[in-house]
């Protein structure tokens, strides 16, 4: 059986803390079975190798290993990624494609950042796991495969569960068993370690003498927070690499290269409160939209009444009705319901002669409507304009603050040419 410290080595993982060396156990012993497994930790941590350590201990080592980021592939497209479909399947299918499982049939299939599949994509997963049969989209067909499913995830699904954003079951048959593997800041032994493994990496790759810190720059790699792991450790290695000629690193030059605490990282914005303005604004739009309708209805109701039985006695029946559609002053003043001398009677057996001569009553209320209408349409592209600015352009993220679907969203931006 392979030990820790030689799976290490094979798979280039750097570091001897306790929980690391505990989540590698725990993968190599799980390795030889058939069960799923769901790694979870943060982003940048590494959790992409215990996937590959399980495949590779397995007895499917031979068959194929697909690694698939589930928060990557757009909502539309993903159960044609994951399950194949049928020529015909959809615009755009011009022929039968295999899926994931398909392709992966007696291999490992690593799911990465599970917790962005949507509902449906569970469901179908789901069945996967208890009995290994899918359908292929735009089939009726039912397949097997025999497949290993390691996921992994970045976010609280317990929280997902109680938003509604993931199924508690499927839950339950991913994690057969948990193996989390911890935060670099948790690991303080360890980055300095990552460090010197980096840049002796970097060194070689741009043949330069590798970095190397005193004391204090030590010190304060191991008091800085770490945000983005192990990534983020690696990317300032290359950074420092690259940019200073002193190979002698102090700890002021480092700290030079180390963003401050809520300067430069992304602003975090609490989702709470977002939805709760995007829940206002949303309100308030609908009301305006009932309001309209409304108006429009009863603008409507008055032509329909004018048609039938002439100007002069509407207006004298329907005096609150016209100052309700055009104000009190202008129903006074500026508008005027005269007699016309032609015959405007509505008869349902001549409809099709009369349609000509009451065509300009016809005309006045489609372009009152259509007025409405465009500025509906203004307001609809302001909030859009204003989410996926405040998202910086993420789309899913923008779909969520205004509460319609991703594809919904991507619909409204080629129709706004936005």
């Amino acid at each position: 059986m392979e030990t820790v410290q030689s799976i290490k080595q094979r798979f280039e993982i750097i570091g001897n803390d306790p929980k690391l060396n505990r989540a590698i156990e725990k993968a190599i012993q799980v390795a030889p079975t058939d069960i799923s497994v769901l790694v979870a930790g943060e982003s940048g941590v590494g959790k992409e190798s215990i996937p590959k350590i399980i495949h590779s201990l397995s007895h499917r080592k031979h068959g194929k290993y697909i690694a698939v980021n589930c928060g990557a592939i757009p909502e539309g497209t993903i159960d044609s990624e994951l399950f194949g479909h049928e020529k015909g399947a959809f615009t755009g299918a011009t022929g039968t494609r295999e899926g994931y499982f398909e392709v992966a049939d007696g291999g490992t299939i690593f799911l990465d950042e599970v917790g962005e599949l949507p509902l449906t994509t569970q469901v179908r997963l789901l069945r996967v796991l208890e009995n290994g049969e899918f359908i292929k989209v735009g089939s009726s067909q039912v397949q097997k495969t025999n497949v290993r499913i390691v996921a992994a995830t970045n976010v609280n699904l317990f929280d997902a569960i109680e938003k509604g954003k993931f199924r508690e079951d499927l839950y339950y048959r991913l994690s057969t068993v948990d193996i989390t593997l911890p935060a670099l800041r948790d690991r303080k032994d360890d980055i300095h370690l990552l460090f010197r493994k980096f840049a002796a990496d970097f060194a070689h790759k741009y043949k330069m003498p590798p970095l190397k810190l005193d004391d204090n720059a030590i010190s304060v790699l191991q008091k800085f927070r770490w945000s983005g792991n192990i990534r983020q450790l690696r990317n300032m290695a290359e950074q420092i690499s690259v940019l200073e000629t002193n190979r002698d690193i102090s700890g002021s030059t480092l700290s030079s290269y180390l963003p401050q605490e809520g300067s430069n990282l992304p602003s975090v914005i609490k989702n709470k409160k977002s939805e709760s303005d995007f829940s206002t604004e949303r309100d308030i739009l609908y009301k305006v939209l009932f309001d309209m309708k409304s108006d429009l209805h009863d603008l409507k109701k008055l032509t329909l009444e004018l048609m039938k039985n002439g100007s002069a006695k509407v207006q004298e029946i329907n005096t609150n009705l016209i100052q309700k559609i055009y104000g009190p002053k202008e129903a006074d003043s500026e508008i005027s319901f005269e007699e016309e001398p032609r015959n405007t009677t509505f008869n349902n057996h001549d409809e099709d002669t009369d349609f000509d001569e009451n065509e300009d009553e016809f005309q006045f209320a489609e372009t009152i409507e259509e007025e409405e209408v465009l500025k509906l349409e203004q307001r609809e592209i302001e909030m859009i304009k204003k989410s996926l600015e405040k998202n910086k352009g993420k789309r899913k993220a923008a779909a969520d603050e205004l509460g319609i679907s991703e594809r919904t969203l991507y619909r409204k931006i080629k129709q706004f040419d936005l």
